[in-house]
């Protein structure tokens, strides 16, 4: 089957952009218009959207009696089948088709002016996650670097329960709680703190509506509950609350939680070397400048004098 030529997407083009998550990397950013409801398929016949449905890293009846195997076989067989399956629909013979997931939530995210691919894309990442974020078993303390970081930054364990139970609680219709690590504390728009040091990076509690999710803020997420009705509803009924108490208590793989802020903290680092990297060759610039406007008019002086 050969990918029609025309969609409802609005024109499009690549151009260079940053990395993923300031990363330097091979990422491409979208420029798009909407003088036109359309996107210039690539020529060919060739399809390579096969985006692949995870399964959980647990059989599906692992997390009983805490989350069913109906919840299971319905949230994950149905619900996340049906993002991948759209999503690979969506992209299919566009410049999407062939990225990253993460690369197409950032791009499609298009600063907030939001492209029809992210909504499938985002939700395909979030549920990946989310049960990542679960073991049988889970629940109980974080321990090391994430528990210090909690203390620190929210007083207590039980201060940063608190606020994630309030975040998850209070979040209107769907969406979802995280816990992020965010790798600059300046909240000023665009700042780039130019000597970062260990207190300059925190962990925040967010909430975001449907598909959104901390990648488009730039934060590395680290947990996530997911309070869509049906994440819970088989189970809990309208009971949220309990779920939430339930996720935390029970379910939250607190390893898998200290293994990703270990990877936020090694790409913070790398960040930090990249940009340190290129202020010292943006003053190498410089100091090659300098050294020439000095020589030249060094010469200038010669020649007047004689």
């Amino acid at each position: 089957m050969i990918a029609s030529s025309v969609s409802t997407w609005p024109t499009c083009a690549l151009v260079p952009r940053q990395g993923l998550r300031g990363i330097p990397g091979p990422t491409h950013a979208l420029l798009w218009t909407k003088k036109k409801r359309c996107c210039t398929r690539k020529a060919g016949p060739t399809i390579t959207a096969t985006l692949e449905l995870k399964p959980p890293p647990y059989p599906l009846n692992a997390l009983e009696p805490h989350m069913s195997q109906e919840t299971l076989e319905y949230h994950w067989g149905k619900h996340h089948r049906g993002y991948v399956d759209n999503l690979n629909n969506q992209i299919v013979g566009t410049e999407l088709d062939g990225m990253s997931l993460e690369d197409i939530i950032i791009l499609s995210y298009n600063k907030g002016d939001i492209l029809p691919a992210f909504n499938n894309a985002a939700q395909t990442w979030n549920h990946d996650f989310f049960w990542e974020s679960m073991k049988p078993g889970g629940g109980g303390k974080p321990f090391g670097d994430l528990l210090q970081l909690i203390e620190r930054d929210f007083g207590s364990f039980e201060g940063f329960v608190e606020e994630l139970r309030s975040a998850a609680s209070t979040q209107f219709g769907s969406g979802w709680a995280w816990l992020a690590y965010k790798a600059n504390r300046l909240d000023v728009g665009n700042a780039v703190n130019p000597r970062p040091s260990d207190e300059d990076k925190k962990l925040v509690i967010v909430k975001s509506p449907n598909a959104v999710n901390p990648l488009v803020w730039d934060y590395s997420p680290l947990l996530t509950i997911d309070v869509w009705e049906h994440a819970y509803y088989l189970d809990f009924q309208n009971r949220r609350a309990d779920y939430i108490s339930i996720f935390l208590e029970k379910l939250v793989s607190w390893e898998a939680v200290s293994s990703r802020l270990e990877i936020a903290k090694a790409r913070a680092t790398q960040r930090e070397e990249e940009e340190q990297r290129k202020r010292d060759e943006e003053e190498g610039k410089t100091s090659d400048n300098e050294a020439v406007e000095m020589y030249l008019d060094s010469e200038s002086e010669d020649s007047e004098v004689e």
